[in-house]
């Protein structure tokens, strides 16, 4: 009896055991064999809003640990605005070839990224992929094809336009006589929930929860957008918890102390999401990235404090505080981690660089502007092994303004707002340090971020490993010798030398011969440029003519009556696709 009774559970343990390893090699068999894609953006955050630059007035941790496990962007370039960034990013060209080099698209425009362009998303989801946007997208939503899940993506989580209120969702376009409205959405319906949350918590928890979802059935294509810290409507402009704001007593500016606040969550977000790659199983074969769309508003419209320093010029501009970026990329497929990466990349090279780390083939008449460099990025190679990298920063023929870099030189012919913001616009607080640098580098060693990816390193991240990135890292410039007024006369800088764009070398007879190699290719790219899409809108597409929302204007007939959309005004409705994209199921609540 006791022998069959034994007999029994060793068959039952047999069978457990058969299942056990069944479904671990099921399991096994369904791990994609292409890296998953995860890019975190920010939104106007400042180049020196980050911590590894050496800046002490607030830390940021979390993204430290990314750029000291993996590889610090050190000249990582973007157009200076959200939408010519944020097209460049999707399309791998140049602004000046899909048309939005001019200006952003303002909600109430009639238009959007051509749909004769292909996307990044579009050849990821060809591949395989699938493919995610959580947060912000700003290339149009007038017509239901300029929007996300018409242009690649599986799924969308977020807003169309381009800022909305931290806690109400809510945008007011700087134009006369347009109203508040409601720009929230889950794919094509309007999303009313959680209306309490920040925002910043919210796309953190989507981002977590596709991760934590996507079951490694498919390699994952993810895009998180941060609206941090891009400021808010005119009346309420920078906002965070309350909670999050006393961590930062110590900052006297009571607009930075919040700005501080912001750039915390946002801090906190990419530990988060960091966190749910390792519990996914997912960190072994994923490529990481990290960076703002481009510099800081310090001042001005949309101005949020953020520091571009000790960079010239802040975003809308020409100079480097407007293009040159903050970023890091961590990756287990990248050998020379813990490392900087000084060649020259561009934001339109991600597509290219990421297609040929994912070994997806890019269609053979695909034109790119963007050039891979996942082999420079991936080896430790040295800096005479770079590229040369050419980058059209902006050629705007409506506001006479050029900026255009080729290898070390870089050419700027014209400037924006008349010249307002072209000098050093803000300094390093020296004085309100975060009382946690005092233990820099234990903040950096227990933030989410590291705990997550240490087991990947090779070398320890040691104090002096830490020290010596963050030393490198720091831009140093050199001393003024000749500026350039843009408006009056044409602007060459050696960047190698001048990162911060102190010494004018046009009137040196030594660089003629390079003076007019670059006027020459910036006529040859001139020719090539597409006319800028721009529209002006009209008072029909505002939201209190669409029932106080921002929506598809074009498909949708505007009400006979404005309603009245300000923060007391119409609720928010809930949709749903039962009865239509936009039908009423109930009112939700009280915004």
């Amino acid at each position: 009896m006791l022998y069959g009774v034994r007999l029994k559970m060793i068959f039952c343990l047999l069978k457990i055991l058969s299942i056990f390893i069944v479904n671990n090699a099921e399991a096994k068999i369904k791990q994609p064999t292409s890296p998953h894609i995860i890019m975190i953006l920010a939104d106007d955050m400042g180049f020196d809003d980050v911590s590894f630059h050496g800046a002490k007035e607030f830390l940021t941790p979390n993204i430290d640990a990314l750029a000291y496990h993996g590889r610090i962007l050190d000249r990582l370039y973007a157009p200076s605005m959200c939408t010519p960034s944020r097209s460049a990013l999707l399309t791998g060209k140049y602004p000046i070839h899909t048309g939005t080099q001019h200006f952003v698209i303002s909600n109430e425009e009639p238009w959007g990224l051509s749909t004769n362009v292909t996307t990044a998303a579009e050849i990821f989801k060809k591949a395989g992929y699938a493919t995610n946007l959580v947060g912000k997208w700003h290339l149009g939503f007038a017509k239901t094809e300029y929007t996300p899940t018409y242009r690649g993506f599986d799924y969308h989580y977020g807003y169309w336009g381009g800022f909305i209120d931290y806690y109400q969702r809510r945008s007011k376009m700087p134009v006369p006589n347009y109203n508040m409205g409601y720009d929230f959405r889950r794919n094509l319906n309007l999303e009313c929930d959680k209306l309490d949350t920040y925002v910043t918590d919210l796309f953190t928890n989507e981002a977590e929860r596709i991760i934590i979802n996507n079951k490694n059935t498919k390699p994952l294509f993810l895009l998180v957008n941060h609206l941090a810290p891009h400021s808010g409507n005119e009346d309420n402009p920078l906002q965070a918890p309350a909670e999050e704001i006393r961590k930062f007593k110590h900052i006297k500016d009571p607009n930075r102390r919040i700005y501080a606040a912001m750039i915390s969550k946002l801090d906190e977000s990419v530990g988060r999401i960091t966190a749910a790659l390792e519990r996914a199983n997912m960190l072994e074969n994923s490529i990481i990235i990290f960076y703002s769309d481009n510099g800081a508003p310090s001042v001005g419209l949309f101005s949020n404090t953020g520091k571009n320093w000790p960079l010239r010029g802040q975003k809308n501009t020409p100079w480097e505080g407007g293009v040159r970026v903050t970023g890091a990329i961590w990756s287990p497929l990248i050998e020379a981690r813990a490392s900087i990466f000084k060649q020259p990349i561009y934001v339109g090279d991600w597509l290219p660089t990421l297609a040929e780390a994912a070994g997806v083939e890019l269609p053979k008449d695909f034109e790119l502007d963007g050039i891979s460099l996942w082999s420079e990025l991936k080896n430790d190679n040295t800096e005479t092994n770079y590229k040369e990298r050419e980058i059209v920063h902006n050629l705007d023929d409506i506001w006479n303004v050029v900026s255009y870099m080729r290898g070390p030189w870089k050419y700027i012919n014209g400037t924006t707002s008349n010249g307002a913001y072209d000098n050093l616009i803000t300094y390093r607080e020296e004085y309100d340090v975060d009382p946690r640098e005092l233990r820099y580098v234990v903040e950096v060693r227990n933030s989410a971020t590291s705990k997550a990816l240490r087991k990947y390193d090779k070398y320890r991240l040691t104090m002096y490993r830490i020290e010596q990135l963050r030393d490198k890292a720091a831009v140093k410039c050199g001393n003024l010798q000749r500026s350039c007024n843009a408006l009056l006369e044409e602007c060459l800088f050696n960047l190698n030398d001048d990162p911060c764009e102190q010494n004018n070398l046009v009137w040196d007879t030594a660089y003629k011969n390079i003076l007019n190699d670059m006027r020459e290719s910036v006529e040859s790219y001139r020719k090539s440029a597409t006319k800028p899409r721009n529209l002006p809108g009209q008072l029909e597409y505002d939201p209190s003519r669409h029932n106080c929302a921002w929506t598809n204007f074009l498909e949708e007939a505007p009400t006979n009556n404005t309603l009245d959309c300000g923060y007391h005004g119409p609720p928010c409705l809930e949709t749903t696709d039962v009865g239509g994209r936009n039908s009423i199921i109930h009112i939700n609540k009280f915004i």
